[in-house]
């Protein structure tokens, strides 16, 4: 019986023996958690972000989309009241009134008559001949192309000169002698001439700026000429 008593005593001190100092530590319960965290007094609660309220159910019990918020529709721009395009003499006036027609302006397109004072004009001077050399140039700018023109006869020391336009300015000069320069006209010139010519301006209203775009082009290939707003009360 000792020897039993002695043996179940010395088997109880191998047990907590062992289970004091030989059993492993469980890895889910680490007794020293605080001091294996890296800055724990870093470490803050954050708050769940809100959810989305749920959509409303029909009466169907299925989820109602709801309405997308309406586009502003884009503004359409407004027509031009009225442009004007000139001014033209009143020889070159149909002309210009036909290419303008060809736009389809129908009733929109009217005319404006006036007068205005000619500063500058292009001119070819009097020939040594009087009126024969007068003559003779004509024929010369026929046979060139050149159909817009006149032989002054009012006394004085312009008489039997050709004129080949008048203008108000001398840029709007100077750019019919480069168009005539361009028809191989080589003796034309341009000087100071104080006079008083009728003249057309070409009126365009309710014009879309689409068409005014197109309206520029033509201008631009047209020299001495402009586009531009009416003035009030014409």
């Amino acid at each position: 019986m000792r020897v039993l008593a002695l043996f179940l005593i010395l088997l109880n001190l191998g047990f907590f023996a062992w289970a004091k100092y030989m059993q492993p530590v469980e890895t889910a319960a680490d007794p020293r958690p605080m001091r294996r965290q890296i800055a724990p007094e870093r470490l803050r609660l954050v708050a769940p972000a809100p959810s989305a309220p749920p959509a409303p159910l029909s009466a169907a019990g299925a989820a109602q989309t709801p309405p997308a918020s309406p586009t502003a529709p884009t503004p359409r721009p407004q027509p031009i009241a009225c442009l004007e395009w000139g001014s033209f003499t009143l020889a070159d006036a149909p002309a210009a009134e036909k290419v303008v027609g060809s736009l389809g302006l129908g009733e929109r397109l009217s005319e404006r008559r006036t007068e205005e004072t000619a500063s500058w004009w292009v001119f070819i001077a009097p020939q040594s001949e009087g009126r024969a050399g007068a003559l003779r140039k004509t024929r010369e700018l026929r046979a060139l192309g050149v159909e817009d023109y006149f032989i002054v006869q009012d006394e004085g020391p312009t008489r039997w000169a050709i004129s080949l336009g008048v203008f108000r300015t001398e840029a709007g000069a100077k750019a019919r002698l480069e168009a005539l320069q361009a028809k191989k006209v080589r003796s034309a010139e341009i000087g100071p001439r104080e006079t008083r010519v009728p003249k057309v301006w070409l009126q365009m209203r309710d014009i879309e700026p689409s068409l005014k775009e197109k309206l520029q082009t033509v201008v631009s290939r047209i020299p001495g000429t402009e586009l531009r707003v009416c003035e009030a009360g014409r």
